[in-house]
């Protein structure tokens, strides 16, 4: 720039007026919104975020420049970091301390609305795509396989932009998200509509209120399983509980050592949960999935830092 007397001045925007480096940074809602469901907790993915940012600040200006589409450049760099960071996750999940769960999302968004106030999440909006249920069965995946999947069937890129990211060919990566796809449709396929779900809750909360010991269990699969995520930070069940009776006894147990915790109703993406509250914190989030009629899984996460976004 020549700010001289008669000389010319540059300037660094782009036709529309936005300056690049401007352009760039609104990416980031888009890359949290993309490596959460890669991920399944706020603070992996803004990690991945922010590694996709230091790769783009450690290019040249003349790298920057020859960069077409930076923010599908971003969109590949923060795939291909989700991809490594989902290759060690599978260790670090084995020595996580009891049973590993997706962060629970709250319903602060509202589909193709963003809510100020809530950023990183302003994107992540309440739909299936966050759902603890799904976010369970894309744990299940190979590392390929879920980000096969998310790319395509989430965000619609094509499968030869996603080859490049995977390092596969594009029919391999379209049986990777076709393998995915049979199998988070096995999950649709058990879940009942949203009205018979909540239904469900709505007479297991009922019961509780009345300590309904009987009305419990008739919500109940004979096979329920209970997991608590406390990450190790606090009290939490290490190991599933399984049984109708043995959930109840350890649900009961659960608000008498709480006894000044307050359990509240709550949407979440999966439907009606719970949120239990203790002086004026969040210190738990329930979601649940309702099989035939019947809770056949409940996941508790207590560990309070996948709570930040609730408190």
């Amino acid at each position: 720039m020549n700010d001289s007397a008669g000389g010319t001045s540059e300037d660094p925007r782009g036709a529309d007026g936005v300056d690049p480096g401007d352009r760039v940074l609104e990416e980031r809602r888009h890359l949290i919104s993309l490596a959460f469901r890669m991920l399944g907790t706020m603070a992996e993915a803004e990690d991945a975020v922010q590694e996709t940012y230091i790769r783009w600040y450690r290019l040249s200006q003349d790298e920057r420049d020859a960069i077409e589409v930076p923010a599908a450049w971003l969109t590949r760099v923060a795939s291909r970091v989700c991809l490594n960071v989902l290759s060690s996750a599978r260790w670090r999940r084995e020595t996580y301390v009891g049973p590993w769960l997706p962060e629970p999302i709250p319903a602060h968004a509202v589909p193709g609305l963003s809510v100020p106030g809530t950023d990183p999440l302003e994107q992540v909006t309440l739909d299936d795509s966050v759902s603890t249920a799904l976010l369970i069965v894309l744990e299940s995946m190979t590392a390929a396989e879920r980000v096969s999947f998310v790319l395509h069937d989430i965000f619609a890129m094509p499968f030869n932009e996603i080859a490049k990211i995977v390092g596969r060919s594009p029919a391999a990566c379209r049986q990777l998200a076709t393998s995915a796809r049979r199998r988070v449709q096995q999950g649709r396929d058990r879940q009942v509509s949203r009205a018979e779900h909540d239904k469900v809750v709505t007479a297991f909360a009922s019961a509780a209120r009345n300590g309904d010991i009987a009305g419990l269990v008739a919500v109940l699969d004979p096979d329920v399983v209970w997991r608590s995520d406390g990450g190790g930070v606090v009290t939490a069940a290490r190991k599933p509980v399984v049984g109708a009776d043995r959930v109840v006894s350890f649900f009961m147990n659960l608000l008498a050592r709480n006894p000044h915790a307050a359990v509240r109703e709550q949407e979440t993406p999966d439907g009606l949960g719970f949120v239990l509250w203790d002086e004026g914190r969040v210190i738990g989030v329930v979601t649940l999935e309702v099989v035939g009629g019947l809770i056949s899984d409940i996941r508790t996460v207590m560990n309070p830092h996948k709570l930040t976004l609730w408190n």
